[in-house]
């Protein structure tokens, strides 16, 4: 109901009375910031309301304009927005799954075993460097993923299916549900110390990275939610090291390129 208000709003619902699929918007990274967050005369919806209770997909994340990426901070973290104009303001929700896919360097071949990386080190930092560390630290999980051999893409060998995993995904979200009557990703801090605590390696490890990394306070959330989520889908009502080793290795873009 809440989407099919936003698309109303909007002016895309298309003849459709009821949105029924989650949304899955994925903007040029030419998109103004009123066409992320939204305004007009009008005051619409933006990008990021458009994808309510769905998936917000930002493919080339740094060619995106600065101030464009900044805006996302506030719904990141509040699931919704606020668009102030002269005469109104008008809050649109905006919870929405934020994944984004970027290039290691400007060339595209950093690390890649095949291809030799053509850019600096100052070219490098400055290109990661459009990405700040305050909207960095509001997103969950930075993965690697390497280049793939055309041995690989031809091969016929299967991995896990889909059903295999939604299973596994939905024991460790019922356990959740049981646990707290929610997710994981929405815990209260005080709940989340509660039952998230770590046994004595998760907290040297936990230590260690953030003398490491220089991790912020709300990077060290982010990593025990994601340390309880994996140990949710491991079965465990406990936090272990395992646990918080395999979250760390979720935040790629903490550490200092040729770590």
């Amino acid at each position: 109901m809440e989407t099919t208000m936003v698309y109303s709003v909007a002016g895309m619902l298309g003849g459709r009375s009821l949105i029924r699929e989650r949304p899955f918007r994925a903007p040029h990274h030419t998109v103004s910031v009123a066409g992320l967050v939204g305004g007009g005369p009008m005051v619409r919806p933006g990008e990021i309301s458009l994808a309510h209770n769905g998936v917000l997909f930002l493919d080339e994340l740094l060619e995106f304009g600065r101030h464009v990426l900044e805006a996302l901070r506030q719904p990141l973290e509040e699931r919704e927005i606020a668009v102030v104009r002269a005469r109104r303001t008008v809050i649109f929700p905006a919870d929405f799954m934020l994944v984004a896919a970027l290039n290691p360097c400007p060339c595209g071949h950093y690390g890649n075993p095949l291809r030799t990386c053509t850019c600096s080190q100052a070219a490098i930092d400055s290109y990661r460097g459009r990405l700040s560390g305050p909207l960095l630290d509001r997103i969950d999980m930075h993965v690697e993923v390497p280049a793939v051999s055309y041995r690989e893409l031809a091969s016929s060998e299967t991995g896990e299916s889909s059903e295999t995993v939604r299973s596994r995904v939905e024991k460790a979200r019922a356990r959740q549900m049981t646990r707290a009557g929610c997710s994981n990703a929405r815990l209260p801090s005080r709940t989340l110390r509660a039952t998230a605590g770590l046994d004595a390696d998760g907290h040297r490890l936990m230590e260690r990275a953030v003398e490491k990394l220089a991790l912020s306070a709300r990077s060290i959330e982010r990593v025990r939610r994601l340390a309880r989520t994996i140990a949710d889908l491991d079965e465990s009502e406990n936090v272990r090291g395992p646990h918080v080793a395999e979250a760390l290795q979720y935040r790629a873009l903490d550490r200092e390129v040729g770590q």
